[in-house]
């Protein structure tokens, strides 16, 4: 497979409409490509808190909309990143309803084929932690070459997830992150971890720019199921692009069965 990471410069200067037109025009742009991978609210920023309100959409609001139609023209496969999503409330109306961190992924066809919610959310009690609502499912996309697990930022730091998700049959994991500069050397190092422990692939894609004061780590990275680094990108605007072999997931679980050999975490533990 070959996968391009778009890292997006998050810039206050630009508006979201201009940045979505940017955006969907670079993911025209990877045609000929299997997979492509977007950050966490590149619309927004995942650090400008005070605009998940205001820039908050429908799950097939615009920014689905733009992605969808991207995403049927270049014929590819697209994890669009995630957006602030505002839920319908109980009366449909949409006042007083709920936010949420949402991921979503696009078939070739523009068809949208699964929507994650983000589980944990970063803040301790302040930003994200309190004004978006948490998810409660697990979410995986098969793909003919391999099954994506779907995470988001803050959820790399809970190896439960990721176990869940190779229970859930991912083979490959899509993690886009609004990860602050401050904590890069985290990132690289649980993207890695996840790889390792899960002997599955790791594609995780970072914001460049600053978000409200906030400098973003960049260094988008894809990792093998060995826990080595196939590609990085720096700190800027990037597009990093990888071909990878999703068989290589099966032979290393094959060749070291470590899995097999888990206790904990199963329903009726082996001897």
């Amino acid at each position: 497979m070959r996968a391009s990471l778009l890292q997006i410069d998050v810039n206050a200067d630009e508006s979201v409409a201009a940045r979505r037109r940017r955006v969907a025009d670079l993911v025209r742009d990877q045609a000929g490509v299997d997979l492509v991978v977007l950050p966490e609210l590149w619309t927004t920023g995942a650090f400008a808190y005070e605009e998940f309100g205001a820039q908050a959409e429908p799950l097939e609001g615009p920014t689905h909309e733009a992605m969808a139609k991207a995403a049927s023209d270049a014929g590819v496969w697209l994890h669009a990143g995630s957006i602030p999503e505002r839920a319908a409330s109980e009366d449909g109306s949409g006042s007083e309803a709920p936010l949420y961190n949402t991921s979503l992924v696009y078939s070739p066809a523009g068809e949208l084929v699964a929507a994650y919610r983000k589980i944990h959310r970063f803040g301790f009690d302040k930003g994200e932690a309190v004004l978006m609502g948490a998810g409660t499912e697990l979410v995986t996309v098969r793909l003919p070459e391999t099954v994506l697990g779907v995470a988001t930022c803050y959820d790399l730091r809970f190896p439960e997830l990721f176990r869940g998700l190779v229970d859930a049959g991912a083979q490959t994991f899509v993690v886009p992150a609004g990860w602050p500069e401050r904590r890069r050397s985290h990132w690289t190092l649980l993207a890695q971890a996840r790889a390792v422990e899960n002997q599955a692939y790791v594609l995780a894609c970072g914001t460049a720019g600053t978000h409200a004061g906030v400098p973003q780590a960049g260094h988008s990275i894809v990792v093998d199921p060995w826990g080595e680094v196939l590609a990085e990108a720096g700190s800027g605007e990037e597009i990093l692009t990888v071909d990878f072999d999703p068989a290589r997931v099966a032979t290393t679980r094959e060749q070291f069965p470590a899995l097999k050999d888990r206790l904990l975490g199963l329903e009726t533990p082996r001897r």
